[in-house]
């Protein structure tokens, strides 16, 4: 099918709004073999300040026509179900997979019906109250006749030039309301100043104001603001018939009722979202894994959902590559999994920023100018909503070792870049002590690591985060003894040093400085071990 908006387009809009009210209330109903009456509506009041809301459906109907085209249902059945991410987290099984995509189109059929319900009870005709009722019957029983296709696009053609009016409006009744504003603002200016200072300015503001509000009506009487509610619904009822019969074609014998199989999915337990953040986390940190802050991979490690945190540990403690991995050999190990994973965690969160009120469909303009560009709709299956959780578990967990070891290689390298001295030939045995010998810490570093025990913490930060603030205080501290003529750098120092002998208590752990920093870093912040929750 054709983009809708397109067809619009291509006749012009003002000529497609004359159409529209040449033929008025008096479009036929399509023969839905049901107990509707048929004929000319009876009159009822403007939709006016609902026309919003009720363009807000019609997209959404728009939308759902759209994703049941023929083309759609091939991309669907030869792209979307055989990708990466569909076959790895959800199932391998095609009856299975269309049978959760014919469930989706089930399910958004009932969301965009029952908004249609809503505003057939607000009718006064009484023949479009209780519309729910008939709806269940078209579930429940077979129907012969079926609205013609060309019938049904052409009316929602017509749905969508009232709705690009309606969204036009949407805009410029906030422009109204900013240059009345504006004029009443000029208004007060005027009011208090004297004639001398008066100007046109406020003319002008006038006219603009007069302009505008001229403009407002002259949408109000194109879009669905100045339309009966009837003659709408006479459309709406329609195309939901329509809808339903084509779910039945596209996906045949398919049951979309029979139940799926019980693996706990995400959508189900609410954790799409949260999982789609973590993965979208890793990336980032894979990106970025030579200048990765401290309080960025604590943030992901305490994120962890605990089935991942309790498996981590034993996971890196068994991890061990075949062979010494480059940084770039590392990356392009991530990349098989995050090349498929990313863009459905990027699936997931666009998803979650739908239709959240009002009018956002008009302010982003996506659901309306989409269609005419011929985009694919991203459906549910493209998301981590029906992904398997222990799955998906399982490919994060295995990234999150592999990102471990990338930030450790990437220390690595940075420490041994700063090396003063570089031997041009190393022979195995002398490449085995470097890579086993970690870098040591320095005396300053030393000191903030027996700080950190004593010190009462910031609230607010971890305690690897107090390093830089320990570190800062200490090197303030020497350079103002060093400047002092009164005392003693030597002095001082050692009567820095002596209490820290003294009074450490027994019960505070002994660091060993000889481990890798950012080992030392994961002791102070109780990471390198897996706590259960």
């Amino acid at each position: 099918m054709s983009s809708l908006i397109g067809k619009a387009g291509s006749v012009g809009l003002g000529k497609a709004v004359d159409v529209l009210d040449t033929l008025g209330s008096g479009m036929t109903n399509l023969n839905m073999s049901s107990t509707f009456v048929s004929g000319v509506t009876k009159k009822g009041n403007k939709i006016k300040i609902l026309a919003f809301e009720v363009a807000n459906t019609i997209v959404k109907g728009a939308n759902l026509m759209q994703s049941l085209s023929k083309e759609n249902i091939t991309h669907l059945k030869e792209s979307v179900l055989l990708s990466e991410g569909v076959q790895w987290l959800v199932s391998k099984d095609m009856d299975e997979l269309l049978r959760i995509a014919a469930a989706d189109k089930r399910d958004e059929l009932k969301v965009f019906s029952r908004e249609v319900v809503r505003f057939g009870n607000r009718c006064k005709d009484p023949q479009w109250h209780n519309l729910d009722r008939y709806f269940d019957k078209l579930e429940s029983e077979f129907i012969s006749e079926k609205p013609l296709k060309d019938d049904a696009e052409n009316m929602m053609q017509q749905l969508m030039t009232l709705v690009q009016y309606t969204a036009d409006l949407y805009h410029e009744m906030h422009a109204l309301d900013r240059f009345e504003q504006d004029y009443r603002r000029k208004l007060q200016e005027e009011n208090n100043s004297t004639a001398s200072q008066k100007g046109d300015g406020l003319a002008i503001f006038k006219a603009e104001l007069k302009n505008q509000n001229k403009h407002v009506k002259s949408l109000m009487k194109k879009s669905l603001w100045s339309w009966i509610l009837e003659e709408v619904m006479e459309k709406l009822v329609d195309i939901v018939h329509f809808i339903h019969s084509e779910i039945s074609d596209a996906f045949g014998n398919v049951d979309g009722n029979r139940p799926i199989k019980n693996n706990q999915k995400l959508g189900s337990a609410g954790l799409a979202l949260h999982y789609a953040n973590i993965i979208s986390q890793i990336d980032t940190l894979v990106t970025r894994s030579s200048s990765i802050p401290p309080n960025t991979r604590d943030a992901l490690y305490q994120g962890l959902p605990p089935n991942i945190k309790s498996a981590l540990r034993p996971k890196l403690q068994s991890f061990q590559p075949i062979e010494d991995l480059s940084l770039h050999q590392i990356k392009a190990e991530m990349e098989k999994t995050l090349r498929w994973l990313v863009p459905i965690a990027n699936n997931t969160t666009k998803a979650h920023h739908g239709f959240g009120w009002v009018g956002e469909w008009a302010n982003t303009g996506c659901d309306v100018n989409r269609k005419a560009t011929g985009q694919i709709e991203t459906i549910k299956l493209e998301t981590l909503h029906h992904a398997d959780k222990e799955k998906v578990e399982t490919h994060i967990l295995e990234l999150i070792v592999w990102l471990h070891y990338l930030i450790s290689q990437s220390r690595s390298s940075t420490n041994n870049s700063k090396s003063p001295i570089k031997s041009p030939i190393r022979s195995p045995n002398q490449f085995q002590a470097r890579k086993s010998s970690p870098p040591s810490l320095s005396v300053e570093d030393q000191q903030m690591l027996r700080d950190v025990n004593k010190r009462k913490l910031t609230p607010g930060i971890s305690k690897s985060q107090e390093f830089d603030t320990a570190k800062t205080r200490l090197m303030k501290k020497h350079n103002r003894l060093s400047k002092s003529s009164s005392h003693s750098p030597t002095y001082e120092s050692m009567k820095d040093h002596r209490p820290i002998h003294i009074r450490r208590p027994l019960s505070l752990p002994v660091i060993d400085f000889a481990i890798d920093k950012l080992k030392a870093l994961d002791v102070i912040d109780r990471v390198d071990t897996v706590r259960s929750l």
